[in-house]
């Protein structure tokens, strides 16, 4: 397959290499290369030479599809095809020397990626990544914690442009912002759309997917391929982060109507059962539970703060943004993100660095 891509000076390197590092919760099952369902998610190593090629395959279900790549600290943007394999330029021209690459998921469940190879010169050499953290977070959440919108800059505290996902970018997710901030690795199990209950939210409408039914997954998007479990023992984190009740109010926003009516209660039964659920698997690590400051009702945050009471463990805290809820109306923009890491990484960081110890568990 490769022999298509190759000038005659340059070798393939393929995406199985041990020296590529990868990050996320990513399928390493298919033959044809690690496939790419979540944000954040991210190939790392190091090359010699002066250019580099990515060979992918691209699955679409909505929007324009985006990848992005960090080459010696530099971002750039990629439009991939809407489907089949492609060969892109990541890099061309370049000093001779050693140069740092991380290629990444910039969108949600919007698109399914295979990497399948990387292409260098023949000459060239490809080198693990000199560092690997080993602080582990791993978020839960929606188009917040996934980027989408982030780089609508010019739209800054105001409601959304026009887009076809042309301004998504999980690198400035408030998610992994805080995660470099702390220094640490991310798992971002986020979707666009998705509340907590299946039959509520935007995510896969009108027979809506709930967090619920997707946490515990690989692939959760059936229009990507068959859905497919998570193995949790492949990645324990050291802090959870739950940032879901926002989408959950459409298309009624019961919550804010009446926080005792029965679908209220039923909602905070099954926020507790997924807390329990993800406390099942991670029996001593630190959950927060949060939302964001994407405008909503503050009944949201109240119900969360009852089920936080109601669990009595003493590593599961609530938090809450300086604009929690009444930031803005529109996605969260790369300044505001920052201001959201910033305040998430202060309070992550004043619960001490024992936090990050590792603890021997065993993972359901």
């Amino acid at each position: 397959m490769e022999q298509q891509y190759l000038l005659e000076n340059e070798k393939w390197i393929s995406a199985f290499d041990k020296k590529i590092h990868y990050c996320g919760r990513i399928d390493f099952t298919d033959d044809r290369g690690p496939i790419m369902y979540y944000p954040s998610s991210n190939a790392a190593f190091r090359f010699s030479g002066t250019s580099c090629k990515v060979v992918i395959e691209n699955k679409k279900v909505w929007w324009d599809n985006y990848i992005g790549c960090i080459i010696d600290g530099v971002q750039y943007c990629y439009k991939v095809a809407n489907e089949g394999e492609e060969c892109i330029v990541l890099a061309e021209n370049l000093e001779d020397k050693e140069h740092s690459l991380l290629l990444f998921k910039r969108m949600d469940g919007c698109h399914a990626l295979i990497i399948k190879g990387f292409i260098i010169e023949k000459n060239a050499d490809v080198f693990k990544q000199e560092e690997i953290s080993t602080r582990r977070i791993e978020v839960y959440g929606d188009s917040v914690s996934a980027g989408e919108v982030s780089e609508a800059v010019d739209y800054t505290g105001r409601e959304d442009p026009i887009h076809n996902g042309d301004y998504s970018n999980s690198w400035y997710s408030y998610a992994w912002i805080t995660a470099r901030k702390l220094k640490a690795e991310i798992h971002n199990i986020s979707q666009g759309g998705i509340a907590l209950l299946d039959r509520t939210g935007y995510f896969y409408e009108p027979d809506s997917i709930g967090m619920e039914h997707c946490f515990d997954k690989l692939n959760y998007h059936a229009a990507l391929g068959p859905v497919s479990s998570w193995d949790f023992e492949r990645y324990l984190p050291h802090i959870v982060i739950v940032a879901i009740g926002q989408n959950d109010s459409h298309p009624t926003d019961f919550m804010a109507e009446d926080n005792q009516g029965e679908m209220s209660k039923r909602w905070r039964e099954h926020y507790k059962r997924l807390i329990m659920q993800l406390r099942e698997r991670y029996p001593d690590v630190v959950i927060i539970l949060t939302t964001t400051i994407l405008n909503h009702h503050k009944n949201w945050d109240l119900a969360i703060e009852e089920v936080k009471e109601q669990l009595q463990d003493s590593k599961i805290y609530h938090f809450l943004y300086r604009q929690n809820g009444c930031g803005t109306p529109g996605h969260i923009r790369v300044t505001e993100a920052e201001t959201m890491a910033d305040e998430l990484t202060a309070f992550i960081e004043s619960l001490g660095s024992e936090v990050w110890q590792d603890v021997k568990t065993d993972v359901k």
